[in-house]
């Protein structure tokens, strides 16, 4: 492959990339427009014409291994992989 046709491909490469996160970016929008407006609603699931939207609060415990690491090294040490 010449040098010209590198540069093309990396030239196509960004375009596709800047294309990419301009779409994420538009996906984002729609997304928090229709949580938005679920939440103006007061509900987690939407029925709309064919489409079911659901956006529910998820709660999550996580293991803080840091503060494990330093009031109890011992143990840490014991199960990490």
């Amino acid at each position: 492959m010449s040098s010209i046709e590198i540069v093309s491909k990396i030239e196509a490469l960004k375009e596709l990339e800047a294309l990419a996160a301009e779409a994420a970016a538009e996906i984002d929008a729609l997304k928090d427009t229709i949580k938005k407006e679920m939440d103006n609603r007061g509900v987690e699931e939407l029925e709309a014409g064919q489409y079911i939207a659901r956006f529910t609060t998820v709660v999550s415990n996580r293991l803080d291994t840091t503060a494990l690491k330093r009031e109890n090294s011992a143990i840490y040490q014991r199960y990490i992989k």
